[in-house]
């Protein structure tokens, strides 16, 4: 079976693990009380996450796959290490997203406030003025939001998963805009000693 490749952790992670935060447009949602409410714990939630560490499982379209550690320490810096043989590692350190391909000895540095990630790493999550919540839907133990139109997504759209008990993020569904599908299943959160800051900016620890 395939292995997920750089540009599917891109969009997987450093994108769609941001995607979450897009919840937090209730000016461009047409949503029911209840539902609101909903979205309301949910930002709430995502904003009180300081410095954790959760196991995750990523798949996609085309039989890709990959399985990793990502830690975040808000507000700024975040980590997603990729578990061997995979080379990637994906870290933040409050202002350059740094993509590192051991494997192939290569990188890619991006601006932080370039990206999504720079919303959900923010101190408080913040409204992103182009992101529509178009429903949230109800199932046994949890719930779901999903949002599309943002800059993270293009046209597309993610589904983000919850728990109910404890409310916790379980995972996601990105759909891009020429219909290719990413989903990442998160294990649960576990909160941790906020690690020194060399740990977000290299790849290896």
């Amino acid at each position: 079976m395939p292995l997920i490749r750089r540009r599917d952790a891109l969009a997987g992670l450093a994108t769609a693990l941001l995607a979450p935060t897009l919840v937090a447009a209730p000016a461009f949602a047409a949503l029911a009380p209840d539902d609101q409410a909903l979205v309301d714990r949910a930002i709430a939630y995502l904003d009180a996450i300081s410095s954790v560490k959760a196991r995750f499982q990523q798949s996609n379209g085309n039989g890709g796959t990959g399985d990793g550690t990502l830690y975040l320490a808000r507000p700024g810096r975040a980590r997603f290490a990729y578990d061997p043989p995979s080379g990637l590692t994906i870290t933040c350190d409050g202002r350059t997203v740094l993509v590192t391909d051991s494997t192939r000895g290569t990188f890619q540095r991006l601006a932080l406030s370039s990206t999504p990630l720079a919303i959900f790493l923010a101190e408080h999550i913040r409204l992103d003025k182009g992101a529509h919540v178009t429903r949230v839907d109800r199932s046994p133990g949890g719930f779901s939001v999903t949002a599309q139109g943002s800059r993270g997504l293009g046209n597309g759209q993610i589904v983000i998963y919850f728990s109910e008990a404890p409310l916790r993020i379980t995972g996601w569904v990105v759909v891009d805009a020429e219909n290719k599908l990413t989903r990442v299943t998160l294990g649960p959160l576990t909160p941790i000693a906020t690690p020194p800051a060399s740990f977000f900016t290299q790849p290896t620890s």
